[in-house]
C-alpha cells in the first residue's frame, strides 16, 4: 500500500512549492509526488494519467484541495467514483478533513464524504462560472468604452495613401506596396480587405 501525492498548477509560471510542502509535511515521499503544470479543465493530463495507472487497491492519494483534481463538477465526481469505488483507493484532501476516506469507511462516512464532495464541486464550478460571467461583462464594458483588445494595429505610415493609390492603379504589385510600407505581404492584404469592407 503506497501513498501518492498529486500536485497541479494551471500554468508553467505558477509555483507549486506550497502544495509540495503540504505533501512532504503529510509524509509523501518526493518520488511519490506527481506534478502537472496544466489547466484543470479536463483530466487529459500526462502526470495524472500516469498516476491513475500506478494506483492499486489500498493505496492512498493525497491532494491539497479538491480543485487540484479538476475544475469541472461532473468530471471531479466521476474521477472520485473511479478512484474510490473502482480502484478502491483512499483519498485525503488536506484542506478538507471531511474528505479523508481512510477513516469512516462505513456507510455514514462514505455518505458524508460524497455529500461534501458534491457540495464543494458545485461551489467550485459555480464560482468559475461567475468568474467567466464577470470577465465577459468586464470585456463588454471595456469595448463599449472603446478599449481595443489583442495586438495593437500597426501604424500604416505617412505614405500609406500614396502607396495604396499606386497599387490600385496597377503601378506597383501588392508585394512591392507591402515592402514600401515596411510590412508583411499578409498585413498589406488585410489592410486592403479592411478598406474594401468599409
Amino acid at each position: 500500500m503506497n501513498t501518492y501525492g498529486y500536485v497541479r498548477v494551471s500554468t508553467k509560471d505558477q509555483n507549486e512549492s506550497r502544495q509540495m510542502a503540504a505533501m512532504q509535511e503529510f509524509g509523501v515521499g518526493d518520488s511519490c509526488i506527481i506534478l502537472d503544470k496544466q489547466s484543470g479543465k479536463n483530466f487529459d493530463r500526462p502526470g495524472y494519467r500516469r498516476l491513475v495507472r500506478k494506483l492499486k487497491a489500498g493505496d492512498t492519494l493525497v491532494i491539497k484541495s479538491i480543485d487540484r483534481l479538476g475544475r469541472n463538477y461532473d468530471e471531479i465526481l466521476e474521477q472520485w467514483r473511479l478512484l474510490t469505488k473502482e480502484k478502491q483507493i483512499a483519498i485525503v484532501v488536506l484542506d478538507m478533513p471531511l474528505l479523508d476516506t481512510r477513516q469512516g469507511r462505513d456507510l455514514t462516512g462514505v455518505l458524508i464524504a460524497d455529500i461534501v464532495l458534491q457540495l464543494l464541486s458545485y461551489v467550485a464550478q459555480t464560482e468559475r462560472e461567475f468568474n467567466h460571467q464577470r470577465q465577459a461583462e468586464g470585456i463588454a464594458a471595456a469595448k463599449a468604452r472603446g478599449v481595443h483588445f489583442g495586438r495593437k494595429y500597426k501604424d500604416r505610415g505617412e505614405n500609406y495613401k500614396s502607396v495604396m493609390a499606386a497599387w490600385r492603379k496597377g503601378k506597383i504589385s501588392g508585394r512591392a506596396a507591402a515592402k514600401e510600407l515596411g510590412v508583411a505581404h499578409g498585413t498589406f492584404q488585410r489592410w486592403c480587405r479592411d478598406e474594401a469592407a468599409q
